[in-house]
């Protein structure tokens, strides 16, 4: 209702509600179908509420003036201060510029929103964290980051989201570089994690282990990279990245600089050709591009290889096929089908724990502790269709954080 009051109906043409043709919207709207996804997006998914009551002068005099001098004074002479007594260290910026939204593309900033507001009510759902959402108008690099920098004195963190390759590469490094809280690209590093952790659990209950592995994956965008070098942190045997005219090698003379870098520290085999030549006796598929991987490629897989085809809503190779070729597990982006690959496992108690010991940044290391601390709380349920725990598991968000602050603590990034 207040939603209502707010944010009235946008399509209403005045407050008689009546329509060019003598009826009323309201008549209107009731014929119209009923849409839940409609109904529960009115008036926005998220609103700011205050942590301290307001309720009479002696209140007002602490909260706002005059009492708020003292706290701003305390600042300004001990700047750090600002971690204890504002919300800077609960608080993350999820920031986007509409470029690469879902599977929906660059669709810029306004129609954004509804994923960003998504996104920062499972900050709050899963690992307690506030978060905003900025939606910013413009897709430049340069307007980005000097965008992002006069913003940062408000936040303790920054979660890029939905920037298309590869200017989101630049921009998380060149905003990182600029700025002493953890910058964090969940495209990238929150598939990385949660593939990482699959896989890790994958190996465990087939007896291997990552450093048996070769991995073909299928896209050389943004999480495609990031699944490459956090899988080459963690030892994987050998990975190879493939993009739409196959194998990048590091002959080819069409790569972008990143993935001529990737080049540098994948495909160990030098292997050369298609996806399809990538995958004769391959141990892992990872697909993070979307199209369709033919049957006949999948078959040449070595036995009991794992598939994790995350493309939604249609997965690169569909699990009946995967089962069919005898993969021996799979898992896909989706939440009808086990094994579900999601972000959601990972972002919140990753910025959880960083924020808790006030990280700089987020390192190697820290994904690397992220994705150890997810795959051990599957346990003894660890079985084909269980190598990663379902994200309403409340043993998901706890471990990851610790295991976070933690590895902060150890790699010399946290403050406290």
């Amino acid at each position: 209702m207040a939603a209502e009051i707010v944010n009235p109906r946008s399509d209403s043409s005045d407050s008689s509600n009546s329509t060019s043709d003598g009826g009323s919207s309201a008549d209107t709207a009731r014929d119209e179908p009923f849409d839940a996804a409609f109904a529960l997006h009115r008036g926005g998914k998220m609103a700011i509420q205050a942590t301290v009551p307001v309720r009479d002068r002696e209140d007002l005099s602490l909260a706002y003036t005059p009492g708020v001098a003292k706290v701003c004074s305390a600042i300004a002479e001990k700047p750090e201060l600002v971690h204890d007594y504002t919300w800077k260290s609960q608080v993350v910026a999820v920031v986007t510029d509409g470029s690469a939204v879902l599977g929906l593309g660059d669709i810029g900033p306004e129609a954004s929103l509804p994923v960003m507001e998504g996104k920062a009510i499972l900050f709050k759902q899963f690992g307690g964290v506030d978060a905003i959402p900025i939606a910013l108008a413009t897709q430049d690099v340069d307007e980005i980051v000097e965008t992002v920098v006069r913003l940062a004195p408000s936040f303790g963190g920054v979660n890029l989201e939905d920037i298309s390759a590869p200017r989101c590469f630049e921009i998380e490094r060149r905003l990182q570089e600029r700025l002493d809280v953890p910058v964090f690209h969940d495209d990238q590093h929150g598939t990385a994690v949660v593939t990482l952790a699959a896989l890790r659990n994958a190996a465990r209950l087939t007896g291997r282990t990552v450093g048996e592995l070769r991995a073909v994956i299928s896209g050389a965008g943004a999480a495609g990279v990031a699944i490459a070098k956090i899988l080459t942190e963690a030892g994987i045997g050998d990975v190879a990245v493939c993009d739409r005219k196959g194998v990048v090698s590091a002959d080819r003379t069409d790569l972008t600089e990143v993935k001529r870098q990737v080049a540098g520290f994948t495909n160990k085999a030098g292997l050369r050709g298609s996806l399809a030549d990538a995958l004769d006796g391959a141990d892992v598929f990872i697909g993070v591009s979307g199209g369709t991987v033919p049957e006949e490629a999948v078959a040449k897989m070595a036995p009991g290889a794992f598939i994790f085809a995350m493309a939604n809503p249609n997965p690169e190779i569909h699990p009946d096929v995967a089962h069919k070729c005898g993969a021996a597990v799979v898992a896909t982006g989706r939440s009808d089908y086990p094994n579900q690959i999601n972000n959601v496992l990972a972002f919140p108690g990753i910025f959880a724990g960083a924020l808790q010991v006030r990280a700089s940044r987020i390192t190697e290391g820290m994904k690397l502790a992220a994705a150890e601390a997810l795959a051990s709380v599957v346990a003894d349920d660890l079985s084909a269709d269980c190598v990663i725990p379902s994200p309403f598991d409340e043993r998901v968000a706890p471990a990851v954080t610790a295991a976070v602050a933690a590895a902060a603590r150890a790699e010399g990034v946290a403050r406290r």
